[in-house]
């Protein structure tokens, strides 16, 4: 249980990524007053917590309505994250596309687009959170042990961007990508994994 427990925090963490996102916040947010950024952090952090509690409580639904298996979903989870380590250890916060970012600097509300999705509920948390609902099954409790994590690191997020400037200040870019890049080769390692156990488990159920 407790193993779970520390995967589920690091996996989330890693991937919402709460240091990485501080210069990205200050690109889009910096040039408002203080209580306006603080209004577009408390948004986005609420519409992000609602698109990854209702993905976690009926994304599985939605993949047995598609027809598609758990272990499926694991591996291209695993192939998606090892995308989104490999662009954090080279420093490459890439989320969203061109077009997406042309629109979201012609916007006067950032908090919904783009920093609540996809910046914070991304396809990798979204994939995560449903890939960890499944080996929640196995334990007690475990769905709301998820959306409790879930619901930690989320105020960890929100407590990095509201202190934002001062962790600008304080790490500077180059200390934020050293941190995401020591994070970025974890998360490669454990996507990795992701990948392993979902081909063993298409393998045993092939076979049995």
């Amino acid at each position: 249980m407790t193993s779970f427990i520390l995967r589920v925090f690091f996996t989330l963490f890693v991937v919402l990524d709460p240091i990485g996102l501080v210069p990205i916040f200050m690109t889009l947010a910096g040039e408002y007053p203080a209580k306006v950024q603080m209004r577009i952090i408390r948004q986005a952090v609420l519409v992000a917590g609602g698109i990854l509690f209702v993905f976690a409580l009926f994304g599985n639904n939605v993949l047995r309505y598609l027809g598609i298996s758990v272990e499926a979903f694991q591996v291209a989870a695993g192939i998606l994250l090892l995308k989104i380590a490999i662009d954090m250890v080279f420093a490459q916060h890439q989320r969203e596309t061109k077009a997406e970012e042309s629109e979201a600097q012609t916007r006067t509300d950032i908090s919904v687009f783009p920093l609540g999705t996809p910046l914070i509920a991304g396809p990798g948390a979204l994939a995560s959170i449903l890939v960890l609902q499944g080996e929640a099954a196995v334990y007690p409790f475990g769905t709301a042990l998820v959306l409790g994590i879930t619901t930690f690191v989320l105020l960890l997020l929100y407590m990095s961007l509201a202190i934002a400037q001062t962790l600008t200040r304080w790490l500077g870019r180059t200390g934020v990508n050293v941190i995401s890049r020591v994070l970025g080769i974890l998360l490669a390692a454990l996507a990795v994994q992701y990948v392993i156990d979902g081909i063993l488990a298409l393998i045993r159920k092939t076979l049995l």
